[in-house]
């Protein structure tokens, strides 16, 4: 599937699960649709499973925006403490598009801890995630849940509890942005289609101990969180050059700038000296440069000291700082400002991921984890942008069972995008302009008869009486579903599962 039909199908207001290649355009088409939603005035909460991925697109974690924190479970307390939280509240009355980026991370008992508080919070008991477009971003290839026991299996999100519900329509971008050689494509998809053979093998290891072709020496990447930063300041010792010191401002509830400077890669105080070898980590397409594009500093400017960097392809740019921030429904939570530089003598696998670098050295001689080898190698433009200091077999290796479900979700893209077709452009264009309208009552004019509503729902809008009070907690009890409990009272479901919520929250002495 193309973006642009992805785009239109995003726009329908569906729940949809964004996948594809590493390098297909995922978080570019993202952004494209977060844009669409600020320009109609549609609340959106931007998330990801990690801090690091937030920061790409000015979001926060799941886990921080939710209120689950790092919880395992969500128990009955845990609803209502986090209801009694009113900046909560208000975010989730805000909200109408809740979009998680990096959904591979994302373990399945956060998925269904996130649509528990979501249920709770919008008071509508029986829908998935409360009623909210649910827009999931990933590539189950890549890098999936860490797990904290390892004699145990991480769950990833698809094998969830809501997913079966959400009626999620997959789309599976299938063009290239990213990658320029038809060598490391063919390498990419033979270790994506579990075909990896003599010939593959013989590909890779071509380029093991090879240099790169260039003035500048290539980012390593290791598979093991050694530490890096030690490396790099090891490397940066070495020159003997003056330092020039650069510190982060932020600005911000403290909780919030804390949990962007964690999700961030810049550094509080960045140190650079003329000679030191660094990585952009910020995209900024009319300065020239993205997320991964390797230099080195050759000097600094006269009137600020904003340091200067040559890139692989010989250009110079003047690096003024870039700013990360947290929005939440139009208004800036937090905000922090440094030069987007980090040093690049060393990396790991794990915050390479959403990369695009010109060349690197990856050692995957200890790889030891499905995707290392796949995240690494993608992250890289041509094959002889390679140099490969050691490989295990692990790191061409998948997970048989993702290799199973991606078959299905292609199969399943081509389903969503043949259906779409069918319908003819004027009726798509209409079923855009009706899609969110309305989806937040604050932000609709539209206005309904009762008399019109009550044609279905006999007893919308009449008082509860104390009986049907009684009588409603009864069959819930009895574990009756949404669609049941509508027929019996003659009223809709958000009304039902809002009335609930009020019982059960009066019950528990909230």
């Amino acid at each position: 599937m193309n973006q642009k039909t992805a785009l239109e199908i995003l726009k329908r207001r569906h729940n949809v699960f964004l996948t594809g290649a590493a390098g297909s355009g995922k978080t570019y088409l993202l952004n494209q649709y977060i844009q669409y939603l600020k320009n109609k005035n549609i609340g959106v909460a931007v998330t990801a499973s990690t801090g690091i991925a937030a920061t790409h697109m000015n979001g926060t974690t799941i886990h921080s925006w939710s209120g689950m924190g790092i919880k395992d479970k969500i128990t009955e307390n845990d609803l209502r403490r986090i209801s009694r939280n009113y900046r909560a509240q208000r975010r989730m009355d805000k909200t109408s598009v809740l979009i998680i980026d990096e959904i591979s991370m994302l373990h399945a008992h956060q998925m269904d801890n996130a649509d528990k508080i979501c249920r709770h919070l919008k008071g509508e008991l029986f829908l998935p995630f409360g009623g909210l477009q649910v827009v999931l971003c990933g590539d189950f290839f890549q890098l999936p849940p860490v797990q904290k026991n390892k004699n145990e299996k991480a769950k990833f999100a698809f094998e969830s509890d809501v997913w079966k519900k959400m009626e999620i329509k997959i789309c599976y971008l299938d063009e290239q942005h990213r990658q320029e050689d038809r060598q490391i494509l063919d390498l990419l998809n033979d270790i994506r289609g579990a075909n990896v053979n003599e010939k593959t093998w013989k590909t890779i290891l071509s380029r093991k101990n090879k240099e790169v072709a260039g003035d500048i020496k290539p980012t390593k990447l290791f598979t093991h969180n050694i530490d890096v930063d030690s490396i790099n300041d090891k490397e940066l010792q070495k020159i003997k050059e003056k330092s020039l010191g650069y510190a982060m401002r932020f600005s911000g509830s403290k909780k919030m700038v804390e949990l962007l400077k964690r999700g961030c890669l810049a550094p509080e105080k960045l140190v650079l000296k003329k000679g030191a070898r660094v990585i952009f980590i910020k995209n900024n397409f009319d300065e020239g440069y993205v997320n991964g594009t390797v230099g080195e500093v050759v000097g600094f400017n006269y009137e600020n000291k904003f340091p200067i960097v040559k890139t692989l392809k010989g250009r110079k740019i003047v690096v003024s700082p870039g700013v990360w921030e947290i929005e939440e429904n139009n208004s800036v939570l937090a905000r922090i400002k440094q030069i987007p530089l980090r040093l690049a003598w060393a990396i790991t696998v794990h915050k390479s991921q959403g990369m695009s670098l010109d060349m690197a050295e990856i050692d995957l001689e200890k790889s030891f984890e499905y995707g290392m080898g796949y995240v690494a190698l993608s992250r890289v433009k041509t094959l002889s942008g390679i140099k490969l200091l050691g490989i295990n077999k692990m790191a061409l290796a998948i997970n048989d069972e993702i290799y199973e479900l991606d078959k299905e979700l292609l199969k399943l893209s081509e389903k969503t995008e043949n259906e779409m077709q069918k319908v003819d452009y004027p009726a798509r264009e209409e079923k855009i302009k009706k899609a969110f309208y309305p989806i937040n009552p604050a932000m609709s004019s539209k206005k309904y008869r009762v008399d019109e509503i009550r044609i279905k729902y006999k007893n919308a809008y009449a008082p509860w009486s104390r009986e049907d009070d009684q009588k409603l907690i009864r069959e819930f009890r009895q574990n009756k579903s949404a669609a049941e409990l509508a027929e019996i009272f003659g009223r809709k479901r958000g009304a039902i599962g809002s009335r609930l919520k009020k019982l059960l929250d009066n019950k528990s002495g909230k």
